[in-house]
């Protein structure tokens, strides 16, 4: 969608890409905060239920596309797992590390391949984010089954944290298409109906 943007306001490489990267690093700053805020409110449990790196990361692929919300969905995890390691209590868990990079990534991937189309038909951001949910699960899922034997998940364990959390799938299939909704409708202010 943004992509779609800077093309439409003849905005130069240099300064897209800027302004690309500026946008990832504050997604990917909240993708790391906003787990930490719902820890400290909801406990550990909390990370579980409502999911909170996943909105970045999915406002990311929608908003920046495939390749810039595939950054934002690898690094989010990776960050975090670096900075809450200088704390003593890494978040993700360096076991579920990999497979959470892969997930969101899936996730990023996905809403990423709507982009230019939620340029043109924002409503399109509703099922580019439950489609992304879905596919990012089930890969999840997937990868477990495959690995469960050199891991410490299984396949079991993740589905019974997929029930958990989902509640927060929900709420963020509703809130991240209403998030995209209302950044379409800001930054194309300026563009006349058709």
């Amino acid at each position: 969608m943004l992509e779609a943007v800077l093309t439409r306001k003849n905005v130069g490489v240099k300064k897209g890409i800027t302004i690309k990267s500026l946008v990832s690093v504050g997604l990917i700053v909240c993708a790391v905060l906003l787990p930490q805020l719902v820890h400290l409110i909801g406990g550990a449990p909390g990370g579980v239920k409502w999911l909170p790196m996943y909105l970045p990361v999915l406002v990311a692929g929608c908003l920046l596309g495939t390749y810039w919300g595939l950054g934002v969905g690898i690094l989010s995890p990776v960050l975090s797992f670096a900075i809450t390691s200088l704390f003593g209590n890494p978040m993700p868990a360096l076991e579920r590390l990999p497979f959470m990079m892969t997930e969101l990534a899936v996730f990023a991937l996905v809403c990423g391949l709507f982009g230019k189309k939620i340029d043109g038909n924002k409503w399109l951001a509703f099922p580019a984010v439950l489609i992304a949910e879905i596919s990012g699960r089930t890969f999840f899922v997937a990868l477990v089954a495959i690995f469960q034997s050199v891991s410490s998940l299984s396949v079991t364990m993740v589905w019974q944290q997929i029930q958990t959390g989902f509640i927060g799938l929900i709420l963020q299939a509703l809130i991240v298409p209403l998030i995209i909704i209302g950044l379409h409708y800001l930054i194309n202010r300026g563009k006349k109906s058709e």
